[in-house]
């Protein structure tokens, strides 16, 4: 008997989730893109990767909150069915603020509140003194007054994820064409076969309502700072991030700016993030540079993803924004649904749009 058939366009973050499930559940599958192994053209190649959904209920809508909460279960799943380890943490995380910004916190906090109460399964954030603090990151005692702490939140490490699922691909014997870009135009998977586009903005020209929403990050060395866990610093004009990684690495982030604009990160920016981040913990004034990195999010006019079928077993899977990898096993799972059955009840709980 035939192995079903699938293509997939884009070996993102999506792309390669996509590609390897594919694979295990015994379709044969060819993927296409214009990058290499190193995904240096995906927008995962520049994210922190951190999995919050209460934090990020502060910027978005309770269907990614629902989503957010649904892949902290999924991922320690998803990672153990791949044949190289990839870091992942579920430590929670620490909101932290300067005495001056205390409005501002309060009210980041009343958002938060209000999630929890909309969705009774996500815990709530605690707040936490300075001895509280000092308990959970020794590295910032006497530093702050006051936090949040919100429990079981995670993050895991982008790199080694994509490169992991770039070697899973192998080990599956899923045919790659690296730098070779294709529309959905240019391929024809043959008759039966599915046809997935994972192109990000590379899928304009077919989903005009895309655009893009730059990001700027800096990666940096700092084997003197032992923060533990993500830390976000709330601040009225920017709000920060800071991700520690395996090997003394930290992901600061993140700029959120409606551009278009590839071009290097900005002296403001990077000024900006830096300074924030000094303001954390001094042992970030001796770190090592080692990258600014910049990208553009992918994203929808409402902000939220969505699951697009123009034609019978033809799917566009787009509008992740800056919520790729904390969402991203809830797209998968709704994928995989609507391959088997042409319906997604999962997509439908957890307010995943589907449009046909």
């Amino acid at each position: 008997m035939l192995k079903p058939q699938a293509v997939v366009l884009g070996a993102g973050l999506m792309g390669r989730l996509l590609a390897c499930a594919l694979a295990q559940r015994g379709h044969q599958v060819e993927v296409y893109d214009a990058g290499s192994p190193d995904a240096e053209l995906a927008a995962a190649r520049v994210a922190a990767a951190m999995l919050a959904p209460l934090a990020e209920s502060a910027v978005t809508e309770l269907a990614v909150v629902r989503m957010g909460q649904y892949a902290l279960t999924r991922w320690p799943q998803l990672l153990a069915t791949m044949s190289q380890p990839v870091f992942f943490q579920q430590s929670g995380t620490l909101v932290l603020w300067h005495r001056q910004d205390t409005a501002e916190a309060e009210r980041f906090a009343g958002q938060l509140a209000r999630t929890s109460d909309a969705l009774a399964t996500l815990p709530r954030a605690q707040r936490i003194d300075a001895n509280a603090i000092a308990a959970l990151e020794p590295a910032l005692e006497h530093r702050f007054a006051q936090g949040l702490y919100l429990p079981d939140e995670g993050q895991l490490d982008n790199r080694a994820l994509l490169t992991g699922l770039a070697h899973q691909m192998q080990v599956l014997g899923i045919k790659v064409h690296w730098h070779t870009p294709r529309t959905p135009d240019e391929v024809d998977p043959g008759p039966g076969a599915w046809l997935f586009d994972c192109r990000g903005l590379g899928a304009q020209p077919q989903w005009a309502a895309l655009r893009g929403v730059r990001g700027e990050v800096a990666r940096i060395h700092a084997p003197a700072v032992t923060l533990s866990r993500p830390t976000r610093l709330v601040h009225p004009r920017y709000p920060l991030y800071i991700a520690p990684k395996p090997g003394g690495i930290f992901v600061i982030g993140a700029t959120e700016i409606e551009s278009d604009d590839l071009s290097p990160a900005s002296v403001r920016s990077t000024l900006e993030l830096l300074s924030a981040a000094y303001t954390v913990h001094p042992g970030f004034g001796e770190a090592r540079i080692i990258e600014l990195g910049v990208q553009l999010r992918p994203t929808l006019p409402d902000n939220l993803p969505a699951l697009r079928l123009p034609a019978p077993r033809r799917m566009a899977i787009n509008g992740l924004y800056r919520h790729g990898f904390m969402i991203a096993p809830a797209v998968l799972d709704a994928v995989l649904e609507i391959v088997d059955h042409d319906d997604s009840p999962l997509a439908t709980a957890l307010g995943l749009p589907v449009i046909r």
